[in-house]
């Protein structure tokens, strides 16, 4: 019996700029996984659901204050029209600098999902009824400021398709990347063996692989240690080496 495959991935996204995510999506990795139907992009422009005849989506905030914010109306309106355009209701995420921390840990377990809808922000952040309203889950890829969410979307997006089985060539490459394990990774090499007087180490070029397998798990826990101590710290190579 042939081995069934894996629903594949759908992904939408609400944006005002739909234009930016074109290259991104078809190139490398991305691409590939498409080419390959593990993933399926759909790109939303959230003016389509403006009720103004000038497209207009945002105003002046209540209160006052510097900028504008993004209308309630649109936002629900386009997140409805999309969440009907397939059956699975998928897991919306609203890129937001008050989220959650994407890391590693939410790369996979969002690479488990059967589809995401990715709501990207901009001018001053939405109207907070969008939160209240929707069955949003807030996400932040860093404690900093972007134009809009349109940058975290593809951050997100490459981090988790790249999970999906079938995507990777080597599907052991996911497993053995930076954070994969909690500690950063060990140092590469490839050809030539030496190079401007500096040589790749001895224990690489002697096909020894259990040598070569711990070489590489002392040399992720030490970069690890001294590059990222908070994420040394708890380790189960912190704790071996306690």
């Amino acid at each position: 019996m042939a081995e069934q495959q894996p629903e594949s991935l759908r992904i939408d996204v609400l944006t005002l700029f739909p234009e930016v995510f074109g290259l991104v999506l078809e190139s490398s990795i991305l691409g590939i996984a498409a080419r390959k139907g593990v993933v399926a992009y759909y790109l939303h422009n959230i003016r389509d659901h403006s009720q103004d005849k000038h497209g207009k989506v945002d105003d002046r905030p209540y209160g006052g204050g510097p900028g504008m914010v993004l209308r309630c109306e649109p936002v629900f309106s386009a997140y409805k029209a999309v969440r009907h355009m397939d059956s699975r209701p998928g897991r919306l995420l609203m890129l937001t600098p008050q989220g959650r921390r994407f890391d590693q840990q939410l790369a996979r377990d969002l690479s488990g999902s059967d589809r995401l809808i990715l709501l990207c922000g901009h001018y001053e952040g939405f109207d907070e009824r969008v939160r209240i309203g929707l069955p949003v889950e807030e996400v932040s890829i860093g404690d900093y400021v972007l134009s809009g969410g349109e940058i975290a979307a593809m951050v997100i997006i490459d981090a988790v398709v790249r999970l999906r089985p079938g995507v990777l060539g080597d599907e052991a490459s996911a497993t053995e990347e930076s954070f994969s394990n909690g500690l950063l990774d060990y140092p590469q090499y490839t050809r030539p063996p030496e190079f401007e007087r500096m040589r790749v180490p001895e224990v690489l070029l002697r096909g020894n692989h259990a040598e070569i397998r711990n070489w590489r798990k002392r040399q992720a826990a030490e970069r690890t240690r001294r590059r990222r101590s908070d994420l040394f710290e708890g380790s189960d190579a912190e704790q071996k080496n306690g």
